[in-house]
């Protein structure tokens, strides 16, 4: 269950927040989501298919893309995800937070940078595996996901002779040229709908069948994200967790803040943390507005970027994901030796970073930055899905706020000209 804290009380215009909070455009924010929640059409209809669970994931799609991964499970040692951004990341995010608790087959990735190096160490590691590779592309125009394919495809080809189209899955729109493709390869399809972008797809088959080939049960991931959002579809004005959240980026933005950080005390978050980037950042970066989003791993960031955020400028507001329920127990042994850590005798490291939590977040109080807590009682696959949909939801109020179109990125395009360009395309 998600629970959020506020703790920015020393801020000298709290006062004021109250008034944002209850000011009549903000409100209209709200209600125009959860009016769209209703089917009634909205300016970004086209990009709401996100928005019904079920829609995308319903009970019998999960059943269908779990059948499937089995088949690939019972074959593939290792499948190569091939995607950037969207395509990768919300999958990436509940792999690398439970990969070693085991996967029931080796998931790695390809279509994330423009590395030799990289392709080269990639392949080499391939080279005694049975495998399989599964692109993910809306369109398949993108150069990472394309150079990954064509790294991939020769060495397939090479590897399985004219059995090579079996092993290679393509995640993309119906109608598309990746479509196109694979009907005349006969390469297996699965769909990435037109009316969800990439960072918000996790909950269609571009996020859920490589987590259901990596072994997870995509359904407890579901079934979070079912629950966060019945309870945001109907938590009303300043109740709403959401819009609690939207609003409090939204006011400090007003007042001159520039950046926001999203911290957390628990590596498995780490990748979690690049998602959440990546969606606030193509989300809201654009018209010159928006908050700079930078995702923070602490303790290790405490020592960096930690200081900067004690002694820096005043230009930057937290938030922090905090697990309530201990994912693990290890207690502390004396050491027999003068090292003066004594003060750590028979204390579980869980507790001693909990303390370290709850200290990182009094002083960064303490000295004016604006702390925004989010609570999970536990970290597992169905908080995940709350997180995931929680943000989601939160970015599509924050961005009618701010009064830009949170779906589209154009941005992007701009330095794809001059490379494209470069390339002679």
């Amino acid at each position: 269950m998600l629970k959020i804290k506020k703790t920015f009380l020393k801020d000298s215009s709290y006062g004021s927040f109250d008034e944002y909070m209850a000011s009549s455009k903000n409100l209209k924010a709200l209600d125009n989501v959860q009016r769209s929640l209703s089917d009634i059409p909205t300016k970004y209809k086209n990009d709401l298919g996100w928005i019904s669970i079920d829609k995308w994931a319903s009970n019998q799609r999960l059943d269908e893309l779990e059948k499937f991964a089995h088949e690939v499970q019972n074959k593939a040692d290792v499948l190569v995800v091939v995607g950037v951004g969207g395509s990768n990341q919300g999958a990436r995010a509940v792999i690398e937070a439970f990969r070693k608790q085991g996967l029931a087959c080796d998931i790695v990735y390809a279509g994330i940078n423009l590395s030799a190096d990289y392709y080269n160490n990639l392949l080499k590691e391939l080279a005694d595996k049975e495998v399989y590779i599964n692109v993910i592309a809306k369109n398949f125009e993108t150069l990472e996901p394309g150079l990954g394919f064509r790294i991939l495809k020769p060495f397939l080809e090479k590897k399985y002779g004219d059995q090579y189209q079996k092993h290679i899955i393509m995640t993309g729109t119906l109608g598309s040229p990746l479509e196109k493709l694979s009907k005349d390869q006969g390469y297996p399809f699965l769909i990435f709908p037109t009316d969800i972008g990439g960072r918000y797809s996790v909950f269609s088959d571009v996020g859920l069948f490589p987590l259901a080939v990596a072994g997870f049960n995509i359904k407890k991931l579901v079934n979070g994200a079912r629950k966060m959002c019945k309870q945001l579809s109907t938590e009303e004005n300043n109740d709403n967790l959401a819009y609690q959240y939207a609003a409090f980026r939204n006011y400090f933005l007003t007042q001159g803040y520039k950046l926001e950080v999203l911290g957390h005390f628990e590596p498995q978050l780490d990748l979690f943390g690049r998602w959440w980037t990546q969606l606030f950042a193509e989300s809201e970066g654009k018209e010159n507005k928006g908050l700079y989003p930078v995702a923070l791993s602490y303790s290790e960031d405490l020592h960096s970027v930690g200081q900067y955020v004690q002694q820096g400028q005043k230009d930057l507001v937290e938030t922090f994901i905090v697990i309530d329920t201990a994912n693990s127990s290890l207690k502390v042994a004396p050491s027999e030796v003068k090292d003066g850590f004594d003060y750590l005798n028979g204390k579980d490291v869980w507790d001693i970073n909990k303390v370290s939590e709850d200290s990182t977040m009094q002083a960064h109080y303490e000295v004016g930055v604006p702390v925004f807590e989010i609570h999970l009682d536990e970290l597992s696959l169905e908080t995940f899905g709350e997180l995931f949909y929680f943000f989601e939801f939160s970015v599509y109020i924050s961005g009618l706020i701010l009064e830009v179109n949170p779906f589209n990125q154009p941005g992007v395009e701009a330095y794809k000209k001059l490379m494209f360009k470069g390339l002679g395309k």
